[in-house]
């Protein structure tokens, strides 16, 4: 039965109550994906950039600590080129490596 908004003292809760369904309804299926993948994105890029800055920052530590090591054994100018030549070979098995285990065999 249709009600008369101005005889029953229920009528404006109905109604805001109503409003707020139809609007929660929308946001649920319209705003709340593009918020949860705005977020995601958001957060996996900062992800990515503190690993990217932590894998740098690992990399440098391990060049200094290999030269402070070759130090007490060489003159500091040699002791910085073979750490270089120690980390290139270092880091050109780790790609040779990777590389190699790219495909598998079904792919070949």
């Amino acid at each position: 039965m249709v009600s008369n908004p101005l005889t029953d003292p229920e009528w404006a809760d109905r109604s805001v109550d109503f409003i707020d369904r139809i609007v929660s309804t929308i946001r649920r299926y319209t705003t709340q994906p593009l918020v949860t993948t705005a977020r995601g994105i958001v957060f996996g890029l900062l992800g990515a950039f503190g690993v990217v800055a932590m894998v740098v920052l690992f990399v440098v530590g391990l060049t200094r600590g290999l030269q402070a090591a070759l130090d007490a054994v060489v003159n500091h100018e040699a002791a910085v080129w073979i750490s270089y030549f120690i980390l290139a070979a270092i880091f050109g098995l780790l790609g040779a490596l990777l590389m190699r285990r790219r495909y598998t065999e079904e792919d070949k």
